[in-house]
């Protein structure tokens, strides 16, 4: 039989983790109601309020919260990524992440706009597109998208979330141009996390 004090200890344990499962998943729902209402910020924006019921999204699923050993790219240049419309965007490497998830090592490079640097509001962005074994699927077949800051690097790691996964424009809409993950980023495992297919 367990000891009161055993006992004890597993009930503060269970009661812990319910109560980190209800913040965390109360932490992801308000995520994506800030995704929601920045759409209605851009006259760009190719959704609007009524379309936000075709909307979709995996569980909160804390499997996909995974911790990433941070890897710098030094004096990473410059180069072009294809985007949908055949034109293309330049970016910088700035790095990898190498995580593990269900027993297997993956690795994602992490990339930085030349041009949004110039921006103080997101010189510290960093950008993650990447697809999946769930693409044209349950996902968008176009990959998704994950935004990062600088300053969640901490001694050389960095929290990802693909919880936050999110969809480009292109998944919503034509007359985008949305830069396609480089084949450095296409993991081979499927991570149901994250914004689903758009179904209007």
């Amino acid at each position: 039989m367990l000891r009161i004090s055993q006992l004890l200890t597993c009930l503060i344990v269970l009661f812990s983790s319910n109560i980190f499962a209800q913040d965390y998943k109360a932490e992801i729902e308000k995520f994506r109601e800030e995704y929601k209402a920045d759409f209605l910020k851009s006259k760009f924006s190719p959704l609007k309020a009524e379309d936000f019921q075709y909307l979709r999204f995996y569980e909160p699923d804390e499997k996909f919260r995974v911790e990433c050993q941070f890897t710098a790219t030094k004096k990473g240049k410059p180069f072009e990524i294809p985007t949908t419309s055949g034109e293309t965007k330049t970016y910088v490497k700035f790095g990898e992440v190498t995580f593990q998830l269900e027993g297997k090592s993956y690795t994602l490079a992490v990339y930085r706009s030349p041009d949004l640097q110039r921006i103080p509001t997101y010189q510290d962005l960093l950008f993650i597109p990447f697809k999946d074994l769930t693409n044209s699927k349950e996902t968008y077949g176009g990959g998704r998208y994950l935004d990062l800051r600088m300053n969640q690097i901490q001694d050389d790691k960095i929290i990802i979330d693909f919880n936050k996964a999110y969809n480009p424009y292109c998944a919503f809409g034509e007359g985008f141009s949305c830069p396609i993950p480089p084949r450095e980023n296409h993991l081979q495992v499927a991570i149901k996390a994250g914004e689903k297919n758009f179904v209007k």
